[in-house]
């Protein structure tokens, strides 16, 4: 069986009422052996939970946390500092997911460029890697990122869904770039074409569950047992065998976090 990680999903209870225990089992049963489960929203309540939910599982959990730049307008600075001392836990792994996202302006941009500009500074205080968000906002994710010197700690560029150029410019600044089931999509060209491309020592695979089902399971709730489908759609695109890709994926995950899944 294949050993696959899942370097991004969220497994709030809202999403997955029968709860993470479930979904990660049936996630194993498919050949998943690790799990980045990111911990963002309205309040500090799911990055509590995603670094509960990395003791339950030190094995294969590791926990993300951070501020979506949805939600960069709601943080009083309490909440902040609380979220800096949950960055500092063993079972946390990286900062984020944080950014920019200028397609629903949740919040004011230039509050999410302030907020974005403050969480890099404490992934390097902490020496953690970012888990980067962008959406439409890809000059300005660039410009901070260099600004701010998140070279230092390096990254990930989640979900990524931008051009082969921006690509180019985060693999310089030393992040690596994350694909979720967008890949399997037939309009997504130009990510596709970033699939096959990017150096296969700077990619990683990831559900960003419960959202973007990969074909052929679009319009269902995703999950991380679905990674293995974006799995083999990547491998496709670089003419490589299913395994060697999982294998890849699977160490490139593990060294980003830090982590050795069992």
């Amino acid at each position: 069986m294949l050993a696959l990680a899942d370097a991004h999903c969220h497994l709030d209870a809202k999403y997955f009422p029968e709860g993470a225990e479930v979904v990660i089992q049936r996630a194993r049963e498919a050949g998943v052996v690790g799990f980045a489960v990111v911990g963002v929203g309205e309040t500090i309540d799911s990055a509590r939970d995603a670094v509960a939910l990395a003791r339950r599982f030190p094995g294969s959990v590791c926990a993300c946390v951070g501020i979506h730049p949805h939600d960069a307008g709601g943080w009083d600075d309490r909440a902040v500092e609380e979220l800096a001392g949950l960055a500092r836990a063993a079972e946390v792994s990286a900062v984020g997911e944080i950014g920019l996202d200028y397609h629903y302006d949740h919040s004011p941009r230039e509050t999410q460029r302030d907020v974005f500009a403050r969480l890099i500074a404490l992934a390097r205080e902490v020496r953690k890697p970012v888990v980067v968000h962008t959406r439409e906002a890809a000059d300005d994710t660039l410009a901070i990122l260099e600004r701010e010197k998140a070279r230092d700690v390096g990254g990930i560029i989640h979900c990524f869904s931008e051009s082969r150029p921006f690509a180019t410019r985060a693999l310089d600044l030393g992040f690596d770039i994350s694909f979720s089931g967008i890949v399997t999509f037939k309009n997504a060209l130009a990510i596709q074409e970033v699939a096959a491309w990017a150096p296969l020592e700077r990619i990683l695979l990831e559900t960003d569950s419960p959202y973007l089902a990969p074909a052929p399971m679009r319009g269902k709730r995703c999950e991380p047992a679905m990674v293995a489908h974006t799995a083999r759609r990547v491998a496709e695109l670089r003419g490589i065998a299913l395994d060697e890709l999982a294998a890849a994926t699977l160490a490139n995950t593990e060294r980003r976090f830090a982590k050795a899944f069992a």
